[in-house]
């Protein structure tokens, strides 16, 4: 008997692209800024529904989705809190900051109880750039100093104010100018920590390459995009020591880790670092919309009162749709305990991936937390450029959908549904191992 959509393995019933998807690809062409959608002979597919952890493209071809879609369908592409959030919810839109929905209350009092700080506040918003802007105006406020230290590898969004703290060249060229230069970029420590610490230490002394003091650490507890990268123990624990001991606040980018991607509500408890401020989003909204920055109310109460205008919002602040959807969410990783269900399966697939890669000389390492994972193929040598893109596109051919990570494409990241069935793991785990091989 076949499994539901959403639960199945992969069925191609066209080699991907099919004719449907190159027409698709051929109409966006003439119609999108072409900087934005990369189209080749073999990418991309286009999506008609997703389920769960499966997908089907336009050409009816079954994908068994490893990525979340950038990791926000962590409960699974369309999940029936989402369906119930929509059918419940009587608005489709408010006003955020003026006449407020009740979800947005709703939905700052569930954040406040599963939040790292007593007496929490939060400042919404609807992507996970601008909750990293709002985090670092929270911190530019609350510490009085404007320098930021962020670190190489990370990536916090491309809006001008995120874009000052991702440092990768890429999406800094063509923009440097008009991004903020107050900004240290230190290298991620998760190879010879001691020397990253000993260099955080002088910064945070020193000041930021324009002269201004330093408020502001932003780290991400395990960087995703980076290439799924995790400093030793004890490392961040003591990064949260230096940046406290000079006045410095700490702001965590958990919208890829947190909400229980990695095994807990937030990565930072798993790894020992301590924030002021966190980031979440992408889980948070069950596949709408929303994000959000989050401290302790004395730390949020460097904001002024509004006094009508407020200082700073937009359009969709407070969303009714997003908020009760993210609701919703909340309460099902909660009640169903998916955060240990995560620790659990990622712990499984580590292990199984380890063991199935263990001889082959391109993978220079196996790694992650929770249901994030990067197979790092760079090598022995730790060059290996390209070979996450290679694997990815060797993987949409047979039904698999994953994407490549680290700043020259050499690892392959792994963030799969926390939904995903045992039948689909093992399909993923023979597929995923056998493309591998075949680079070599």
């Amino acid at each position: 008997m076949q499994e539901p959509f959403g639960r199945q393995r992969p069925k191609l019933v066209t080699e991907p692209p099919g004719p449907e998807s190159r027409r698709a690809a051929e109409r966006l062409a003439r119609v999108e800024s072409r900087n934005v959608t990369y189209l080749a002979d073999d990418w991309p597919v286009f999506w008609e529904k997703a389920v769960g952890s499966n997908v089907r493209d336009v050409d009816g071809n079954v994908f068994l989705d490893l990525t979340s879609a950038f990791g926000v369908a962590f409960l699974g592409h369309r999940p029936p809190a989402l369906d119930e959030a929509l059918a419940e919810e009587p608005l489709i839109h408010g006003m955020g900051d003026v006449h407020p929905p009740r979800r947005k209350v709703d939905l700052l009092e569930r954040i406040s109880e599963i939040a790292p700080f007593e007496n929490a506040k939060t400042l919404l918003a609807n992507t996970g750039s601008e909750a990293v802007e709002g985090a670092l105006k929270t911190t530019g406020l609350a510490s009085g100093r404007p320098g930021i230290v962020a670190f190489q590898g990370g990536y916090h969004g491309l809006t001008l104010g995120s874009l000052a703290v991702t440092e990768r060249a890429h999406f800094r060229g063509p923009f440097v100018d008009r991004a903020y230069d107050g900004v240290t970029f230190l290298p991620f420590p998760d190879r010879d920590p001691s020397a990253v610490l000993e260099r955080l230490e002088s910064v945070l002394r020193e000041g930021a390459p324009n002269g201004d003091p330093i408020g502001t650490v932003l780290v991400e507890p395990v960087q995703a995009r980076g290439g799924v990268r995790r400093a030793p123990d004890g490392v961040m624990a003591e990064l949260s020591s230096l940046a406290r001991k000079a006045g410095a606040l700490v702001i965590a980018d958990e919208i890829y880790t947190g909400l229980g991607r990695c095994g807990a509500w937030f990565a930072s408890s798993l790894v020992g670092l301590r924030p002021d401020v966190v980031c979440i989003g992408k889980t948070l909204g069950a596949g709408l919309p929303i994000s959000a920055c989050v401290a302790s109310g004395e730390i949020m109460d460097a904001w002024p009162p509004s006094e009508g205008e407020a200082v700073h919002t937009s359009t969709f602040l407070g969303h009714p749709l997003a908020c009760g959807a993210a609701v919703r969410a909340l309460d099902v990783i909660e009640r169903e305990g998916l955060a240990d269900r995560s620790a659990e399966i990622g712990a499984s697939l580590l292990g199984a991936l380890r063991a199935g890669l263990r001889d082959q000389p391109h993978v220079r390492e196996v790694r992650g937390l929770g249901l994030l994972i990067g197979i790092d193929l760079s090598g022995s040598t730790g060059v290996g450029d390209g070979m996450g893109v290679l694997a990815a596109e060797a993987l949409l051919a047979r039904g698999v959908i994953a994407l490549p990570a680290g700043d020259r494409g050499e690892v392959l990241e792994l963030s799969p549904p926390v939904t995903i069935t045992t039948n689909q793991i093992d399909f993923a785990l023979e597929a995923i191992i056998g493309v591998v091989q075949e680079l070599a």
